[in-house]
């Protein structure tokens, strides 16, 4: 007859009745794992093998050391893919129908070569999107942005990086996208000072970035609907580049 073994304490065994310290232990390994498969996940979700050699280093060391991620999507509306299609490659014209639909911020868009594009609300708040690689329903963006003191009662001016992995898609139920962002803050000090305020940094962001996409969403819905509506105030404002692009993608 085989003799029973008693227990150790501090055995991992869950079925010898672990300790606290035990359960706690597991717990954080447990967590950890899924911090790491998550991280996996959505590292393996940016097609690093082909972003261009000049952004390659940001890119990873925004994703490496990200203090913000987040993920979003967007409910089916009524659009064609070649008409956000057209919008993404057109930010001119996008940026004055955004305008035009009241969305807030009021946002300005100037070109730049290689599809990048300077967004900017002229209140503070600007950024520059460098489109880093584009495939069919796929875009990925390096950001580099600024919000000036004050702007989003922020005690002093805030530089960021972010990368921004927007897939989109067409099914039965109409487009949708989703959304996937890594930010990091401009310092070490800016990072460690924001630790306490984390949620609610977070809590704004995600709100901010869902109520954009939202709105990428509902504008290009609009713009296949009733485009002709747009035609008039964008020849009002007088951006001839606009004006161009809404003849090239609407034929008026």
């Amino acid at each position: 007859m085989t003799k029973s073994i008693p227990a150790q304490r501090g055995s991992t065994d869950w079925g010898v009745n672990p300790t606290s310290r035990d359960k706690m232990r597991l717990w954080r390994h447990f967590g950890l794992l899924a911090f790491l498969a998550l991280a996996t996940t959505l590292w393996g979700q940016v097609p690093m093998e082909r972003i261009p050699a000049a952004y390659l280093a940001p890119v990873t060391a925004v994703i490496e050391k990200a203090d913000f991620t987040f993920e979003t999507s967007t409910k089916p509306v009524r659009v064609r893919l070649e008409t956000m299609d057209k919008l993404f490659d057109n930010p001119c014209l996008a940026a004055a129908m955004w305008r035009h639909c009241q969305f807030v911020p009021s946002l300005y868009a100037f070109e730049l070569p290689g599809k990048n594009v300077v967004i900017d609300d002229s209140k503070g708040l600007r950024g520059t999107l460098f489109l880093v690689h584009q495939q069919p329903g796929l875009r990925v963006y390096y950001i580099e942005g600024r919000v000036e003191k004050g702007r989003m009662k922020n005690p002093f001016a805030v530089d960021a990086k972010m990368v921004v992995l927007y897939r989109y898609w067409h099914n039965a139920a109409g487009f949708q996208s989703q959304l996937h962002t890594w930010t990091t803050l401009d310092s070490a000090l800016l990072s460690l000072i924001t630790r306490p305020f984390r949620k609610y940094i977070r809590t704004r962001q995600e709100e901010f970035i869902s109520y954009i996409t939202k709105n990428i969403s509902q504008g290009g819905e609009f713009a296949q609907i009733h485009p002709a509506e747009f035609q008039e105030p964008i020849k009002q404002e007088g951006d001839i580049i606009a004006i161009r692009q809404f003849a090239e993608v609407f034929g008026h």
